[in-house]
């Protein structure tokens, strides 16, 4: 198990796309996932077309943090005198979870529309630039770098997260991360949920099938919950 990891952590350090399946039980689900300081706009045409699924950004609790950024359900709960839809809205029903990840959604400055695969791929890249270089800044500062680069609402939504990562939540935002800090990379990953043409989700069966065929690297979210521990002690 350990050295599949490690062939995982290489093809993400190459700029590779990784496969990950959260965990039967959970959301059944496998994403595409890619190191966002490496996405490109034909990495971007690969999820869309072969995933299908939302293409979003995942980023480390250190990083939402350095940018003040919020919990979508958060700001709805601050809102609900203002905005008594919020509070009709609330997600306290998730079948899977407890909490949504969900944060805002961005487009760099320099985008158009920000939808195409150019505007995505230069708004996650950008992010994690910019996430990169908010480490050695003050936080004030640093908000307003990331608000110097980005607008809001835009093309792409950022996914947050829990603090103590692989603790409490073990999504693929966490799993993803858990993966970029392991690697040594900047902790921001792309990803996608992968599509079956029947109306659901692609199987563990035909995710796995699709990793073979084109050479990709196939995790459970056990391996690397058991990774992360190993590597946290």
């Amino acid at each position: 198990m350990e050295s599949h990891i490690q062939k995982a952590i290489e093809e993400l350090r190459g700029g590779n796309v990784v496969l990950i399946y959260d965990a039967d039980g959970r959301e059944e689900e496998t994403d595409l996932v890619v190191a966002s300081q490496f996405i490109t706009p034909d990495k971007v045409r690969t999820m869309r077309k072969d995933g299908g699924g939302l293409i979003f950004m995942m980023v480390h609790s250190d990083v939402w943090k350095k940018f003040k950024l919020p919990f979508l359900t958060d700001v709805y709960t601050d809102n609900w005198e203002k905005y008594p839809v919020f509070k009709a809205l609330v997600p306290n029903d998730i079948p899977y979870d407890t909490k949504s990840s969900f944060s805002l959604t961005i487009n760099h400055r320099k985008t158009f529309t920000g939808i195409t695969d150019v505007d995505r791929a230069m708004t996650m890249k950008e992010f994690a630039r910019v996430a990169a270089e908010a480490f050695e800044l003050h936080d004030g500062h640093a908000l307003d770098m990331f608000g110097q680069e980005f607008r809001s609402p835009g093309h792409v939504p950022i996914c947050s997260a829990s603090t103590n990562v692989l603790e409490n939540r073990f999504g693929h935002t966490e799993l993803s991360v858990a993966l970029m800090t392991m690697a040594d990379l900047i902790p921001v990953a792309t990803g996608c949920e992968m599509m079956a043409d029947g109306g659901y989700a692609l199987s563990k069966e035909e995710a796995m099938a699709y990793a073979e065929e084109h050479g990709y690297v196939y995790l459970e979210g056990r391996e690397i919950v058991e990774a992360w521990r190993k590597w946290s002690e």
